[in-house]
């Protein structure tokens, strides 16, 4: 059975990480569910020059009937109820704006609201920020979903598997989410002892 995945765009810089876990997540058959914010969209046309970040924009035509977009502002959208059963969500990238609103426990928007969700309903919720340097507002807001029982996860891709492409860094990222929302996949992400090193 496919599993069921939210995932969110928004603001923060690192489009090629969100769309690339779109196209993955899409490639072993995850129901998907975006929501883009409306900076989420202007990241996609600043970084990958997508005006129109639709699923077939993202993923292309073969992928993207397993991608069902929703409205950014639909609050009142499945995603905002508790009945509409998921398996995970995923905000990629994750704004410090959006940080401090899923920290404060917020429902403005749809972004916040199904993070709510995930929170309350004890399903996993994973955020990738990639800000840089943190303020400790944002590191409280992260240790207060940490507690709440979120995931933090930052786009911090390990260099010990000696990429040699930025694709490469991405793939580490991407591996890493779909390894914390139990999709399989075969990126390199996972550093193997050499046989020689073992002796």
């Amino acid at each position: 059975m496919s599993k069921r995945i939210v995932v969110a765009v928004t603001g923060a810089s690192g489009a090629p990480y969100a769309r690339r876990l779109l196209e993955v997540l899409a490639q072993q058959r995850c129901d998907v569910h975006l929501v883009i914010s409306p900076y989420g969209r202007r990241l996609f046309l600043d970084e990958m020059d997508i005006a129109d970040p639709t699923p077939q924009a993202l993923v292309g035509n073969a992928l993207a009937d397993r991608i069902t977009a929703h409205s950014y502002r639909d609050v009142g959208d499945v995603l905002a109820s508790g009945s509409f059963l998921t398996d995970a969500m995923i905000i990629c990238p994750c704004s410090s704006n959006t940080l401090g609103e899923v920290a404060a426990g917020l429902g403005g928007n749809l972004i916040s609201r199904a993070a709510a969700v995930h929170l309350k309903e004890a399903r996993r919720l994973v955020i990738v920020p990639r800000e840089m340097p943190l303020s400790p507002i944002e590191l409280e807001s992260m240790g207060r979903i940490s507690r709440a029982g979120g995931i933090i996860c930052p786009a911090a891709p390990g260099f010990y598997l000696k990429p040699t492409s930025i694709n490469e860094l991405v793939d580490f990222v991407v591996g890493k989410l779909c390894d914390l929302v139990g999709v399989a996949h075969d990126l390199k992400t996972r550093w193997e002892p050499d046989a020689d090193s073992t002796s």
